[in-house]
């Protein structure tokens, strides 16, 4: 077990150089200029040059990216061309309502999704795991642009029983719960649908394993041998569902945020692409990255703790 960590804590480390490289060369790629953004819509080509000197953007790339993974070393992700600040104010202004947001998601995603999926294996091939099957493939179909207008349209804006967005509300977001209410439902509609779907399928292949039925044999009863049977054979691909879950609403859900006009990170992010900001854009990239190296390597200990024979990774 130590040894796989080992090397899984190795992976995760040749993967965090792997984001940072990629994302430096990505950002590289990008067209335009950003001397030529900030100088304005006439702009100097003396002034242009002036910005690409005080930037260090007239740098060769290999210099400019040793000094980014240098100030990566010590937290540092860089100023933004746009405010002049550091890119981790941005990174702090954008990150409350996000975590917000996938806190409230989180937190019942699980229940719901490992009870639907529970349920739906308990009565498999009968009403009840055909109407769940088909409600949740049905709701995972949608898009969330689409169930969030249409959730908008008939709470909001026809029975006016919850706010249409978060305008005017600013970023305490949770001194008005009623704000969150839709953008929850519409984070929380697709993962509760993958996971329960993933539950049901794993809690019925280990109902018809021969170990379930032999404990059935000796009289251990049904609520015993569904939950402290069955469903630790379940929780592998289930907790790898959950980290790709959490790397989807802590990196900032773009869609719900512009949707919502929520100002967290995915919102950050789609302002900064639009600046032309490109060491916010670097710099986000980055703790995305990371997010996801992070999340994967704790559904990777969860899928090796309950299913040690299972030797998968997220």
């Amino acid at each position: 077990m130590n040894r796989w960590i080992a090397r899984r804590l190795l992976l995760g480390l040749a993967q965090t150089a792997g984001v940072v490289l990629l994302v430096f060369a990505l950002t590289e790629a990008l067209p335009g200029d950003a001397a030529v953004a900030l100088a304005g819509d006439d702009p100097d080509p003396a002034r242009i040059a002036a910005i690409r000197e005080a930037l260090h953007l007239d740098r060769p790339a290999h210099e400019r990216l040793a000094d980014w993974a240098a100030g990566l070393l010590h937290g540092d992700l860089g100023v933004s061309l746009a405010s002049g600040r550091p890119v981790t104010d941005a990174l702090a202004a954008g990150s409350g309502p996000t975590l917000l947001l996938a806190a409230l998601t989180l937190v019942p995603l699980v229940p719901l999704g490992v009870g639907l999926g529970v349920l739906a294996a308990r009565h498999e091939g009968g009403p009840v795991d055909r109407a769940v099957s088909a409600v949740t493939l049905a709701v995972y179909a949608m898009p969330e642009f689409a169930l969030g207008i249409l959730l908008v349209t008939v709470l909001a804006l026809r029975l006016d029983w919850l706010p249409p967005t978060a305008v005017g509300y600013g970023t305490d977001l949770l001194a008005h719960p009623a704000v969150l209410v839709l953008p929850v439902l519409v984070l929380l509609s697709r993962p509760v649908c993958s996971l329960g779907r993933l539950v049901r399928a794993g809690m019925t292949e280990a109902l018809a394993s021969p170990y379930v039925a032999q404990a059935r044999r000796y009289g251990v009863p049904g609520a015993r041998v569904r939950w402290a049977h069955a469903l630790p054979n379940a929780v592998a691909p289930a907790a790898q569902q959950l980290a790709r879950t959490a790397d989807w609403l802590l990196c900032g859900v773009v869609v719900v945020e512009a949707l919502f006009a929520i100002p967290g990170l995915g919102t950050v992010l789609v302002d900064a692409v639009a600046a032309r900001d490109v060491p916010v854009v670097q710099g986000l990239a980055v703790v995305f990255g990371l997010v996801a190296v992070v999340l994967n390597l704790g559904a990777d200990l969860v899928a090796r703790r309950f299913a040690p024979r299972a030797g998968v990774a997220a």
